[in-house]
């Protein structure tokens, strides 16, 4: 069956219509219009899975140790991307406000194709916006970021102890965890890291399992999906297996 693709172009064009909006009082400084049309897009030397994950735990070393370099972050790079990007990883991770890829990664703008949900959950809109960074950048490399202390997890945890509900459309978010959380609450050790790693696997495993897009890339060896946990206390990502 073949694939009709569909454009990065048709896909993203309604976003190049705003722009950031500056507050009242704030002058914007006035920079030269960027000759657009006539900078081509700069494909990264990162091609594999192997490097992409190395280039990901080098940054996050440079990160944790207080010496990220903040690359690619400049006015030359926003104009040099208009023209395309190519993001070397996918990352499905938590919304908190503490876990920037970016920023924890130590990368810069164009390197990670971001899908961010309160606890990093793959739900149809998610998977979708996943296969399509797959499909139309070639990523090779797919990272299911978890976190310490995960919010939403503690919201699951005290919903199935307590028997309550969460308010508004959190009972979404608490319902969609409930099955990954419930059978771990036994185990030994603290019950929020124990759900936060099994929520990672159980996600990362559900990208293969329901998209073939992803599965095929996987089998061909040109995709790896790898789930991950960041610590707030440190800075550090490790892999969870």
């Amino acid at each position: 069956m073949r694939h009709h693709h569909i454009s990065r172009r048709s896909l993203l064009a309604a976003g190049g219509a705003t722009a950031f909006t500056v507050g009242a009082g704030v002058t914007a400084p006035q920079a030269a219009a960027a000759p657009l049309a006539a900078v081509a897009p700069v494909r990264p030397s990162v091609t594999s899975p192997d490097d992409a994950l190395g280039r990901l735990v080098t940054g996050n070393q440079r990160f944790a140790a207080g010496c990220g370099r903040h690359p690619r972050q400049t006015l030359e790079d926003v104009y040099r991307l208009a023209a395309g990007q190519h993001p070397f990883a996918v990352i499905v991770g938590c919304a908190d406000s503490r876990v920037a890829p970016e920023v924890i990664f130590d990368q810069g703008l164009g390197d990670l194709f971001d899908n961010r949900v309160a606890g990093n959950i793959v739900d149809d809109l998610l998977l979708g916006s996943v296969e399509f960074a797959v499909e139309e950048f070639h990523s090779p490399l797919i990272v299911v970021l978890g976190h310490e202390r995960c919010g939403a997890i503690t919201a699951t945890i005290d919903a199935i102890r307590n028997g309550g509900s969460a308010p508004g459309h959190i009972g979404t978010i608490v319902d969609a965890l409930r099955p990954i959380v419930a059978p771990v609450l036994s185990q030994p050790g603290d019950p929020v890291d124990n759900a936060v790693r099994a929520n990672v696997r159980a996600q990362a495993q559900s990208l293969l399992d329901r998209s073939e897009i992803i599965a095929e890339r996987v089998r061909q060896g040109a995709l790896q999906v790898v789930g991950a946990r960041y610590d707030l206390d440190n800075g550090q990502v490790a892999l969870v297996s």
